[in-house]
């Protein structure tokens, strides 16, 4: 007899339908091990894939894991929207407008606020300022595309990344991992995702542009990263702490996946607050064979 677990594929930061960033997520309720869950991630290919390990709640939080095609990680944006879109509609009150989700970085609390879904991220940590030159190789950029009074920083508020500032759109439209100078970069880098991004948009309704590559998570370029974009709302309050972010960016054009991520954000009595959402769309369900 077949077994099988339900699935269901979500689009996250989906302005129209087949945008944003594609999404796994499976009812796993406890019945795959690591290695069939990584397997599965690699089948769907897409940038993340995300499995819910109990049918209910642990200490208030539904825990789940987050796969991209190479391995497991410990935080993702819009894998943390697109579960808590699941969640919401099958294992909750359909009154319930706030989920938490248990992840290896802490327990992530989402909100439902007029038909978007807003996750809360953790305190951000700031890593090392890189010479622009470096990622000058890595990118295939020259000096003259970068932003001069902006530094080259490592953030992470969960998952690491390099923000990269670029002083116009044709500066990050050709911006291309060079794959010997990336391999280099990444023995010493520990934020090894690149966001690059600029100030002028893709769309009149957005504020900033952005590109994400992560080749080390076999992910080369990402259609839209709620991960990154908090690490950019806290470089931003880095640059300028009085600053009150509400923002939208466009991401994902160069490869054919329009998307919109929002994100809102301030510093505080010695905190930042960094809030990011967006559109869900769920596009598909149906079962998973497991027992082949």
């Amino acid at each position: 007899m077949k077994k099988t677990i339900s699935y269901h594929i979500i689009d996250v930061f989906a302005p129209k339908p087949y945008s944003g960033n594609p999404l796994g997520v499976f009812f796993d309720f406890g019945k795959l091990r690591s290695e069939e869950m990584q397997k599965i991630a690699k089948e769907l290919n897409f940038s993340e894939t995300t499995f819910i390990t109990s049918s209910s709640k642990q200490d208030g939080s539904f825990p789940i894991r987050i796969f991209t095609p190479a391995s497991e990680i410990p935080f993702a944006g819009h894998p943390t929207l697109g579960t808590a879109y699941i969640l919401l509609k099958y294992l909750e009150s359909s009154s319930c407008k706030k989920i938490f989700l248990s992840l290896p970085v802490g327990n992530i609390p989402v909100s439902v606020e007029d038909d978007e879904f807003w996750m809360t991220q953790q305190q951000p940590e700031f890593g090392r300022e890189l010479p622009k030159q470096l990622l000058e190789n890595v990118l295939g950029l020259q000096s003259s595309d970068f932003i001069e009074s902006y530094p080259v920083m490592e953030v992470s508020t969960g998952l690491p990344f390099t923000i990269v500032p670029l002083n116009s759109l044709d500066a990050l439209k050709k911006a291309s991992v060079e794959e010997k100078a990336y391999h280099v970069f990444i023995q010493t880098a520990k934020a090894k995702g690149i966001l690059v991004y600029c100030s002028e948009p893709y769309e009149t309704h957005h504020q900033i542009a952005a590109r994400v590559f992560v080749p080390y998570l076999g992910i080369p370029e990402d259609p839209a990263t709620g991960s990154a974009a908090g690490c950019l709302a806290a470089y931003l309050l880095k640059i300028n702490p009085n600053a009150q972010i509400d923002l939208n960016i466009g991401q994902g054009y160069e490869i054919g996946r329009p998307s919109e991520i929002k994100i809102k954000a301030y510093f505080e009595d010695g905190k930042y607050h960094i809030r990011v959402g967006g559109v869900v769309k769920e596009i598909a369900k149906g079962e998973w064979n497991i027992g082949m």
